[in-house]
Formats: structure tokens, sequence, C-alpha cells
């Protein structure tokens, strides 16, 4: 208890000298201004980075919340030329997660795996990734998503994209094509089109909580903007019809392969273009390189006795020989050096028209002779062997046509029959457009044409192109090689082949036995070429094997394009097929199969 005297001024406690603190005024002042120095330091920098520079912080609070979600385009849709859908897109969903939110329970990740149709384990090491990021599957079906979604688990998101689906299946998977997880074309017309199929996909910024969820859209929103949709030249009828003949066909020989092209020669439209084996492209998983082949575009062969109608038109057309010329073909043999060309039989002296009718190797190679190596050389290379074609298909084929300069003597005997050179089935079916029209080549197309097919280069005169028609017509008539082409009711033309397999670079005794021909006769258009892969049920010949094949495939676009009989009719140009038969000594002689 403080003592006070009586009469003192009383004291406070902070009066105590002990206790005072003699400060000088500058240290005040000092202090104060550090202080109001650090507060405008503050305001400063605050001022900067939300006024002057306020991206930093932007795009940090962007990183966190903001996300720039793709709007996907809808790709185009393919069909064939009547509209029937061959490629779509549908709506699916892709299921993703951000690991570190992704905390799930052992029966959370069992009961999610399940769905997926992945191993719990699998899942759990995706779950366990780095990053804020990663699909656990792509393109799921709606009702698969939606089971997903009922689980509610924390991390676990879907978005929305499309995927492809393709009605017509394997009938048509490789002309079509395919794409691939991320909707790209990867083969076919889904790879050829791709730009025009694509289109443009839409923008939208959202925010999105920590979880994921979208809480709001900020800014405008872009629409996407869908790919084309492209008609195809295909009749989806015909494509059907000729995709089952070289299956069965294929099945029936124990072919390893077949193959078939239609072609509309008038407007150059290719209807159907066939292989077998081949693929689903619904299906992405365990496909082999062997069904993924689209072998009638993408691998070559000697074409054999299909391509001698090409030598004898050159020779008609440069004034060597007539359509009723004899070619004395006796004893059957031609030797050229150290090199014998032979026929399956002797067919002594034979019309230029015979010689064609009986397939002969030595009355072919006997007009060759008369022939330059660089003629036949133009001709070939007119006629697009050699050069890949205008359509731009995926692993397109050129074949193989040697410089004319390098060419023996041998060499071009045996090139005017189909050796030594080797052509694609599309190149082949393509060439022999020129004698179904009056001797021009037009291109092809894969896409639907509504207005005429461009001027085409004339390979041949209009009345060669009519005398090589009748010469193949004499070729599925009794005495031919190929009477089994025939179709009832009408009139057609055609020219079997079969030619050794080459492997290697080396000849094997397996055959690629083929046929190609043209109908009706009486006002040709249409081409349809035929090839088969090494048959091994007994027979080998083209006109044995390919021409029933081509028969049935015919038979099929005649009904399906109304085409009215002609059969009536025998008269071409004024040339009758059997009246020049008469001549034949070798008439009542064997009508198998083409030689090799």
């Amino acid at each position: 208890m403080a003592i006070r005297r009586r009469g003192a001024k009383p004291r406070r406690f902070a009066d105590n000298p002990l206790l005072e603190l003699a400060l000088h005024s500058w240290r005040s002042r000092f202090v104060n201004a550090a202080f109001l120095a650090l507060f405008l330091l503050l305001l400063g920098k605050a001022f900067y980075l939300q006024v002057i520079d306020n991206d930093f912080l932007q795009t940090k609070g962007d990183s966190r919340y903001r996300r720039d979600l793709k709007v996907p385009a809808s790709r185009g849709k393919i069909t064939d030329r009547n509209g029937e859908l061959l490629a779509g897109s549908v709506l699916a969903k892709s299921v993703w997660a951000i690991p570190a939110d992704a905390r799930l329970e052992p029966r959370q990740t069992e009961a999610l795996a399940k769905l997926l149709g992945m191993e719990p384990r699998a899942l759990g090491r995706k779950l366990a990734a780095n990053g804020n990021f990663v699909y656990l599957q792509r393109q799921l079906d709606p009702e698969t998503a939606g089971k997903i979604a009922e689980l509610q688990l924390p991390g676990i998101h879907q978005e929305t994209e499309f995927r492809r689906f393709y009605p017509a299946g394997d009938m048509a998977a490789h002309v079509v094509g395919s794409t691939n997880v991320d909707h790209n074309g990867r083969a076919g017309m889904e790879l050829v089109l791709q730009n025009e199929l694509t289109g443009e996909p839409g923008h939208r910024s959202v925010i999105r909580d920590r979880h994921g969820r979208i809480v709001e859209d900020i800014g405008e929103m872009r629409p996407p903007q869908d790919g084309e949709d492209i008609r195809l030249a295909l009749d989806s009828r015909i494509q059907y019809l000729a995709f089952s003949a070289v299956r069965d066909a294929a099945r029936e020989h124990r072919a390893q392969a077949a193959s078939a092209v239609v072609i509309d020669a008038g407007t150059g439209e290719i209807l159907a273009l066939v292989n077998w084996p081949s693929y689903d492209p619904n299906k992405r998983s365990g496909l082999s390189g062997t069904a993924l082949r689209n072998r009638a575009v993408t691998d070559s062969y000697e074409p054999g006795s299909t391509l001698k109608p090409f030598t004898v038109a050159l020779a008609l057309e440069k004034g060597k020989l007539r359509f009723d010329s004899i070619i004395d073909c006796a004893p059957g043999r031609l030797t050229i050096g150290n090199a014998t060309i032979s026929d399956i039989h002797s067919y002594g002296a034979l019309t230029v028209a015979q010689v064609i009718q009986k397939s002969s190797n030595v009355g072919v190679a006997k007009i060759a002779a008369q022939l330059s190596a660089r003629e036949m050389w133009e001709m070939f290379n007119l006629l697009g062997f050699g050069s890949v074609s205008a359509l731009g298909f995926p692993g397109e084929s050129g074949g193989r046509l040697r410089a004319w300069k390098n060419w023996r003597p041998i060499e071009q005997a045996t090139i005017s029959y189909g050796h030594g050179i080797s052509v694609s089935l599309l190149q082949l079916a393509h060439a022999y457009t020129v004698f179904a029209r009056d001797g021009d080549l037009v291109p092809l197309s894969l896409v639907a044409r509504d207005e005429p097919p461009p001027v085409g280069i004339q390979v041949f005169s209009p009345q060669t192109a009519r005398e090589i028609r009748a010469m193949l017509e004499m070729v599925v008539h009794p005495g031919g090689t190929a009477t089994r082409a025939r179709v009832p009711g009408y009139r057609v033309a055609g020219k079997s082949g079969t030619p050794y397999k080459l492997e290697g670079g080396v000849y094997t005794r397996k055959y690629m036995p083929s046929f190609v021909g043209i109908f009706p006769v009486s006002a040709p258009r249409y081409v349809v070429a035929v090839m088969v892969d090494e048959p091994s049920a007994g027979q080998h010949y083209g006109g044995a094997v390919a021409a029933p094949v081509f028969s049935r495939i015919a038979a099929d676009v005649l009904r399906i394009r109304g085409v009215p009989p002609d059969a009536a009719n025998l008269q071409v140009a004024g040339l009758d097929p059997d009246a020049l038969n008469m001549n034949n000594p070798g008439a009542h002689g064997s009508s198998g199969g083409a030689q090799p």
C-alpha cells in the first residue's frame, strides 16, 4: 500500500524514473515513415497486380478453376450412291479421373473396373498416376456410362464425344475404312477425305470446382461446325452381292484371298470394290494385316493372258494386221533366244480373233514381234500401268512397268501376254473400260459423280474397241477359254488369265486366276474384274475359277440396274463371232481355261 505524505502531489506508477524511456523525436518519425512506406509499397503492389498487370493472378486463378473445353464436331456421314449409310457418328462417353481426388475404396474400385472391363489392379495403377488427368476408358456406350455415373465416385468424371459406327461392317470395310479413337481417319475413304469429313470443333469456357463439376459457363460459346457428308459411288446392293461372291469363291476353292472390282464405264464410277478376307471396322481389337489389306488396290500381280487384248488392239491400231489376219501358231512352241514360249495345244493357223479366243501365247508373241518395244510401253503407260491413279487411296500400288529401252526380245514377247509386268486388279479393270467405251480412258472415281466424267485419254480408235469386244465375246462362246463366264439372256465379253504366282521374285507352282469382262455387249456399260489368289481345291484356271464369279456378279449388276436381255441380237458392228469361229481348226478342241 502506497504511503503519501500530507500535502504531497500524487505520482503515477509510470512516473517512476526507472521506467521512463527517453526517445529522441527523430526516431519516432522514422518508425512512422517506415510503416507508411511499407503500407504504400503493399498498396502499390496490389494496384499493379490487380489493375495494371492482372494476367498473372488471372492465370493462376484460371489454372485452378477455369477450363476451356472443346465442343466436338460431328464427323460427316459417308453414304453410298443411293443414300444408304456406310459410316456415321453417335454420341459416346469417355471416363476420366483426377488421380489426387480419386480415393476409392476397394469395393468401389472393383465395381468401376467391372463396368470398364478392366482388371482392378490395372485400374488402380491408372488412378495412382501422377498428374491431374487420366483417361480410364474412351467411347463407352451411354448405358455403361450411366451406370458409372450412378456410383458417384469421387474424382471420376465423364465427357461427351463421338464414336464412329459402320452399318455395312466387313463388306465395305476396305473402301470406307475406319477411324481411330480420336475420330481421325486411319484407312480407306475415312483417311482420303479426312479434311472434308472432320469439321471444326466448337469452344466452351467453364468454371469447375475442385471436384471437377461445372459450376458456371463464362464467355461466349462457339458452336461446332459439323463435317461434310460424302456420297460415294458405291452401290451397297452390288457391293454386298460382289462381296458374297468372292467370299464364297475363296471358300469353295480354298484360296488365300479373292477380290473383285465393278466399274460403270460410262461414268468412271466404282460401283463395288471387295476383298476377302475382310474385317469389321466396328471392332478395333484383334485385327491382322492379312484382313486389313485392300488387295484390289494395294497388291500387284502379273496379269497373264488378260493383257493379250491390249497387245492385239495396238497391232490393229497400227495397221499391222486385221481382225481376220492369219497367224501360224504351229507347232505350239516359239523359241526366242534361249527361251521357249508354248501353248497348251498346237492350234495351227489361227485368225487374230481366234488367237484371243484360244488365248495362244505363241500367236500373241508373234503379233508383238511386229510392234516396237516403245510402242507397247507407250500404250501400257497410257492405260495407267506403272503409276498410281488419282484416287489418292492409301497404299495404292502403281504396279511395275520397266522402261522400254531395257526390254530384250524375249521380254517383249512375254510382256505381250502379261508376264514381266505387274498391275493391280483395279488398274486392270480400269484399263478394260477402253473396250467398253470408244477406246478412251476416263478417270475413276470413288465419289459419286453428278456431272459427266472428265474428258478421257484416247488410247484406241472406236473401231479397234469394237473389234476387240467382238474377240472377247468369242472367248465366252463354245471353243473359247471361259464359257463359264456366260450370263443367261445377256451378251458378255471378257478374257481369262492364269498366271503363276511370284514369291520373292521366283515363279512358283501356285496360281492367281483372274477374269475381266464387259457387258452387255450390245450397249457396253459395265466392267467386272475378278482375281482369286492361290486356289488349292484342284482347279486353278481363270476360266474355271474366276469366270463363274464374274458371271454371278454380272447377273446381279444387270438385275439391279434393270438392264433388259440382249442375247437375241448377236451382231455387233457387223461382226459375227460365230461366223468368225468357222475357220478355226481348233474349234472342236478343248474349251478349258486359259494357259498360264
